[in-house]
């Protein structure tokens, strides 16, 4: 009977290992149980602010949790962004994130996190492509033309922007970059402003959003040269990308959105998140709401966003070094 006993304690003991392995798993397996923190570092009402929303929204639906909106401005994102690298890697704690995420790391001296070491991407989620712009009466009436003439007035043609190493600016200083010119940046406070002057033709080019541009482009009160994105826009597709126009291999600078938890969170939560991230973007609903904002949706995998991050990390410090940008 003892010896019984004695080799029932011995499997008892054996199979602990497992018991506890499992025990382990479950907080992952039932992941989410309460509801969910969404920082957003941006003030209510901007452009992450309202693509973050619409997101936070249908994932709550999908996920069966409620999701607590927390705006966190300030550092130009980065303040958010240090708040959730900080979080216990427990899933309850995400952040949507825009292009500060790479381009504060060249930006400024010291900045409180590092984009691959402290953040697991889950999902880009979406992008807006810029747009080159220009006043009827310039002459340029292409990518090239404006290229030429740049050429033939080094340092005479001002560009606006809506502010300091705004991904329009950037535009801008990427086109400079790859063709050797030197547009002047003019940075205002707001793409409105910006869009104000050119119009009244105060400024004769100008780097805007999409969207914002799209109203005064079909009224012809002002002229698209092209996008800067990689593919042409759904919302104007007959008008040509940077890369078309130019040749430019590589160009792109647009405003986008993405999805990250903290680096230590277990890869069975990050693969919870992502999957239904992908979903909710594919769902008809949310895509058509998103397309009305003037927002491609992404839905990039955990994988492709991570490629993406290394890629815009790479990008820019070329760019800033070239124009003299640092962080204000």
């Amino acid at each position: 009977m003892q010896q019984k006993l004695s080799c029932l304690s011995c499997a008892m003991f054996a199979l602990l290992p497992t018991a506890w392995s499992r025990c382990g798993c479950a907080a992952e397996a039932l992941y989410p149980q309460r509801p969910i923190r969404f920082v957003i570092p941006q003030s209510p009402g901007g452009a992450s602010d309202t693509v973050g929303r619409v997101v936070a929204q249908k994932l709550s639906d999908s996920l069966g949790q409620p999701f607590v909106i927390d705006n966190r401005p300030g550092a130009t994102g980065n303040v958010g962004a240090e708040l959730v690298k900080n979080a216990p890697a427990d899933g309850y704690t995400m952040l949507l994130t825009a292009a500060n995420l790479v381009t504060s790391p060249g930006l400024y001296a010291r900045v409180p996190f590092d984009p691959v070491r402290d953040f697991a991407p889950v999902s880009q989620l979406a992008q807006s492509p810029n747009v080159f712009i220009v006043h009827p009466s310039f002459g340029a009436r292409t990518m090239k033309e404006l290229i030429d003439t740049a050429k033939a007035k080094p340092g005479q043609i001002d560009f606006g922007s809506s502010g300091h190493a705004s991904t329009q600016h950037l535009a801008g200083e990427l086109l400079n970059f790859m063709a050797s010119i030197k547009l002047v940046h003019i940075a205002y406070k707001g793409g409105g402003p910006a869009l104000i002057d050119l119009l009244g033709g105060r400024v004769p080019l100008m780097v805007s959003s999409l969207p914002s541009a799209i109203p005064h482009i079909k009224t012809g009160k002002a002229r698209a040269l092209a996008v800067t994105s990689a593919k042409r826009s759904s919302a104007m597709p007959d008008l040509m990308t940077v890369t078309e126009a130019t040749g430019f291999a590589d160009y792109e600078a647009v405003t986008w959105q993405g999805l990250v938890l903290p680096a230590a969170v277990p890869h069975a939560i990050i693969a919870r998140v992502s999957g239904a991230t992908i979903k909710v973007l594919a769902a008809g609903e949310t895509k058509d709401r998103l397309l009305g904002l003037g927002y491609e949706p992404i839905a990039s995998t955990s994988a492709a966003f991570a490629a993406f991050i290394r890629a815009e990390l790479e990008r820019w410090p070329k760019v800033f070094k070239a124009a003299g940008i640092k962080g204000e």
